[in-house]
């Protein structure tokens, strides 16, 4: 090795600036020489242009060109020490033993290298890795554990030193490469090209780390919803036999009482029948005597006996007045049977969608947005708007149910310090901290609005930053479709509605939206750290996407449940 670079030395091919191995050298018109980025560097830094070896001032700055001969006699220079090392090592390798790699330096006694170079290309025992340790270049150079095999540092096409790295095609090049295939890419010595991948497999080790992470998490949090499943549907099990038992049960009480009813009425009518016919079969015997004694009186021609056989009270006998009994007994039960068939229908309807919605259920089908809708409507709570948070442009009305935007001047008006200032907003008069909670917005044929909630410190004077710690949880209408507030230009939902249901959970951490005229799910913000209260917060925006001069009302809900 000593022989094959004896005209030559590591010194004369180091950069005065970072003191290296030249990376694409240029010469000044001074004759000093140095790396084009790190001269460059140096003159963009200082108002005046100068050589930092001589001091030599330049009026203008040099147009600087590699210097094609430095660069080669530099590649010639590294390719004869990597030559040499290699050959010696192969050397040492053959008359060695096992796996242990040998010193490429020793000449007499063969130690046992103890670090290799990737500048150098050379393995070196602990005397000959002194250098590495003490000079100004060489400190510079990559120590790694030794090495049997360096060959793959030299480029196999034109036998030198591979130092330089593409990103763009990411390969190793030698100069010679660099400056024949990849003029316009961008090209780093190997050195700073192994500090940026070692910083991103770095960053891309802490990111898995937190994507295993995230994702042990979620498997935890699978089981114990897995877990909480079960419980649920063991109680929703229990819960709807006992409902559906006591139901069937309510039923065959309904059936036995009805039977009993209309047995106990047909008897007693049947008994009131009875007693009218035997009145009445009493009262045909009299009338059959008193017509016989009528006929025997009307054949009587003296009028002595006639007139004292005459009757004294009355010619007819005691009789009941037919006029004012009926027997309508069927007319009672024809209006038993409607109003049981009117009820045994409208028990169908609800057995009906029962059944249906079992059927989805067990078509594998999730719980229908209808469904879980009409179970928010339940926590239906009464929202009314605080006209003391009110930005100047809007108007409310007397019931605090309605806001609009008002198209006109912001002038000399005072203040209130819980007042928007920027966003055409207004927060709910009352807060929620806990439980479950649900409210109704009508927007209408609005182009642009803004609904969701807030915390009580959001803030109000100047421009509220979009970000996931603004205090707010709200869906952004504009023209066609929905984005997260917290999330500019990403949206989460398409189309129009009319009427925007507000559900929050408080303790479970969810605010969801729905279109209710559909039933169907807008976007659910979920596992969501609420510390502080919670109020509604309105925005009915302005005019800049067409007419939008419509108010957002705060409605009831009309529930179906």
């Amino acid at each position: 090795m000593a022989s094959s670079s004896s005209l030559l030395s590591e010194e004369q091919f180091l950069c005065p600036i970072c003191l290296d191995m030249f990376t694409q050298p240029v010469s000044t018109p001074c004759g000093h020489n140095f790396c084009m980025s790190c001269i460059s560097c140096y003159w963009n830094d200082i108002p005046v242009c100068r050589c930092p070896v001589c001091k030599e001032t330049f009026e203008t700055r040099p147009d600087l060109k590699v210097n094609t001969f430095i660069s080669e006699l530099e590649s010639q220079f590294m390719s004869l020490q990597v030559t040499d090392a290699h050959i010696w090592s192969l050397d040492q390798q053959q008359a060695g033993s096992g796996d242990t790699v040998q010193c490429d330096i020793c000449t007499d006694t063969q130690q046992e290298a103890v670090k290799s170079c990737l500048e150098c290309l050379t393995s070196y025992c602990d005397v000959h890795l002194e250098p590495h340790y003490r000079a100004a270049g060489l400190k510079r150079h990559t120590l790694v554990k030794p090495l049997a095999s360096l060959d793959d540092r030299i480029c196999k096409e034109h036998n030198r030193l591979l130092m330089l790295f593409c990103r763009k095609d990411d390969v190793l090049l030698c100069d010679v490469c660099a400056s024949l295939r990849h003029v316009s890419h961008s090209v780093a010595p190997v050195q700073q090209a192994y500090k940026e991948r070692k910083a991103l497999v770095g960053d891309t080790e802490v990111k898995v780390q937190q994507m295993i992470k995230e994702r042990l998490q979620k498997v935890q949090d699978m089981k114990a919803s897995v877990e909480q499943s079960k419980t649920d549907t063991r109680d929703v099990i229990e819960s709807s036999v006992r409902d559906l038992t006591a139901l069937v049960s309510e039923i065959q009480k309904v059936k036995e009482e009805l039977v009993k009813v209309i047995e106990e009425k047909q008897k007693a009518a049947e008994e009131q029948a009875d007693g009218f016919i035997s009145g009445m079969v009493r009262e045909v015997v009299d009338l059959e005597i008193t017509a016989v004694n009528l006929r025997d009186l009307k054949q009587m021609d003296d009028q002595v006996r006639f007139l004292q056989s005459f009757p004294v009270s009355s010619l007819l006998p005691h009789t009941m007045d037919l006029s004012t009994f009926s027997f309508d007994r069927h007319l009672g039960i024809q209006h038993i049977r409607k109003s049981l068939s009117k009820s045994v229908s409208q028990l169908r309807v609800l057995l009906d969608k029962m059944n249906t919605e079992i059927n989805q259920s067990s078509e594998g089908a999730d719980v229908s947005d209808d469904t879980e809708l009409r179970h928010m409507q339940r926590f239906e709570v009464d929202v009314r708007l605080d006209p003391d948070t009110a930005h100047p442009l809007l108007i409310l009305s007397d019931d605090g149910k309605q806001v609009r935007y008002n198209e006109g001047l912001w002038l000399n008006q005072n203040l209130n310090p819980n007042m928007f200032t920027v966003h055409l907003a207004v927060l709910g008069l009352r807060g929620f901290s806990s439980c479950k909670y649900y409210f109704e917005v009508f927007v209408g044929k609005k182009t642009e609005w803004c609904l969701g909630m807030a915390t009580a410190s959001i803030q109000k004077r100047g421009a509220l930053i979009r970000g996931p710690h603004s205090g707010l949880w709200a869906i952004w209408f504009l023209g066609n479709k929905f984005e997260d507030f917290s999330s500019p230009n990403e949206p989460v939902h398409f189309g129009k509605v009319e009427k925007v249901g507000v559900f929050v959970d408080c303790d479970g951490g969810q605010i969801s939206f729905y279109d209710v005229e559909t039933a169907t799910h807008i976007y659910s913000f979920m596992e969501c750290l609420f510390t502080e209260e919670l109020y509604p917060y309105l925005n009915p925006c302005d005019n800049e996407y067409g007419s939008n001069l419509d108010p957002m009302i705060i409605v009831p809900v009309h529930n179906t449940y």
